[in-house]
């Protein structure tokens, strides 16, 4: 039976095209781009290739990216810079519904002494503005906020963010990981001190990533060792991922379109039929302001992980959050700060689509879940209730 992958939030498929780019790269063109020698300096100008794509994807310029593993070593690297090149700031800012990357990382600074500001959300997922105003301070070295949530998809605006941190003296960090690739990014346009990015995220393989540092801020390396990356993140370059990131970056800013037609117009048949079809659904997100690939939807008084597996039985794949956190039995932290009801946190699953899927698939999924949904709540006292309620 076909799979029909539905977890494009926590990994995506990489591109055929991203794949056909990288081969050679790991047999005939086995040089190492720090060698002097032809040979490898051809390798040295491929990397430089792929800076340029991925810089202008975001509209930077190419030595402003410096490539790293994945998207936890850019949020670590952005903020541990930043408290190195500010030394006297004591003070962090960032949110409860932050990527573990960024929020345990801030909370291991907070026991080596640093005060951590983590601003709550509404029940839409929202931060609110006035509250970031309020808690930046003369003494805060960085404000780091996610350009969109990976759990509901949650769009922040990050503009006014980065404006308002700007304003008050302190470097502003996004974690942007799961917007690049859907949404159109100007860094131009925004003031955006460094932002984190990961390959696998948008078509490109696992294990590779890159950060922005606009031109001008201060930067303290995270990865101390040779003169890789004009000495700002050391360790032999990871040639044949770097060179896929890319292609895969070439080929997403092709289809920011069809991620913001086809792909919405999915997600939009996809949440608005299962509310319709499974009594006692809610969606969880800001329904104005959300990536157009993600639905994180609840159904009460059903266990998530038990609607995964049974959707697991079809070779459906999606999830019940953030694929850093899964294997945990505590209800999502994200979910927790938006007050989701206990009702409701428990039996929440993320659907998060990719250019790869297709109305078909889409079907198949309306086909099948009301009668998973139908079927658990039989199992459960609650959703027996639940069940003859909806019928009355």
């Amino acid at each position: 039976m076909k799979i029909i992958y539905l977890d494009n939030n926590a990994t995506t498929r990489v591109a055929d095209e991203v794949i056909e780019e990288m081969l050679p790269y790991f047999g005939k063109l086995y040089g190492n781009p720090a060698s002097m020698h032809t040979f490898g300096g051809q390798i040295h100008r491929k990397i430089e290739e792929a800076r340029g794509r991925v810089s202008d994807l975001i509209n930077a310029e190419p030595e402003e990216i410096i490539f790293t593993s994945c998207g936890t070593e850019s949020d670590n690297t952005a903020i541990i810079s930043a408290l190195d090149s500010n030394p006297k700031k004591r003070h962090i800012v960032t949110t409860r519904v932050e990527h573990p990357a960024v929020l345990n990382f801030c909370k291991s600074m907070q026991k080596k002494g640093y005060e951590v500001k983590i601003l709550p959300v509404d029940k839409l997922g929202r931060l609110s503005i006035d509250e970031l105003n309020a808690s930046v301070t003369e003494n805060t070295a960085v404000v780091s906020i996610m350009y969109a949530n990976n759990e509901t998809g949650v769009i922040f605006p990050i503009k006014e963010i980065a404006e308002i941190v700007k304003s008050k003296g302190a470097l502003f960090h996004t974690d942007a990981v799961q917007a690049v690739g859907k949404l159109l990014i100007d860094v131009k346009k925004i003031p955006i001190d460094m932002l984190s990015l990961s390959g696998h995220k948008l078509h490109a393989p696992k294990g590779v990533g890159a950060l922005y540092i606009r031109k001008g801020t201060r930067f303290s390396p995270y990865i101390i060792g040779g003169h890789q990356e004009h000495g700002r993140r050391a360790g032999t370059e990871n040639v044949a991922s770097i060179i896929g990131l890319g292609k895969a970056c070439e080929l997403v800013k092709k289809h920011l379109h069809e991620e913001n037609t086809r792909i919405k117009a999915l997600r939009d048949k996809l949440e608005q039929r299962l509310l319709k079809s499974c009594p006692n659904a809610r969606i969880n997100g800001d329904p104005e302001h959300r990536l157009q690939n993600t639905v994180n939807i609840s159904f009460e008084y059903v266990e998530g992980e038990a609607i995964l597996l049974r959707l697991n039985e079809y070779n459906i794949c999606a999830s019940s959050g953030s694929a850093c956190t899964s294997g945990s039995l505590e209800p999502s932290h994200v979910l927790r700060a938006m007050g989701v009801p206990f009702t409701a946190i428990h039996g929440s699953i993320r659907f998060s689509l990719s250019r790869y899927n297709t109305d078909e698939e889409i079907d198949l999924v309306l086909k099948i879940m009301p009668e998973i949904i139908k079927e658990l709540r039989e199992l459960s006292p609650y959703g027996r209730e639940a069940l003859l309620g909806a019928k009355s």
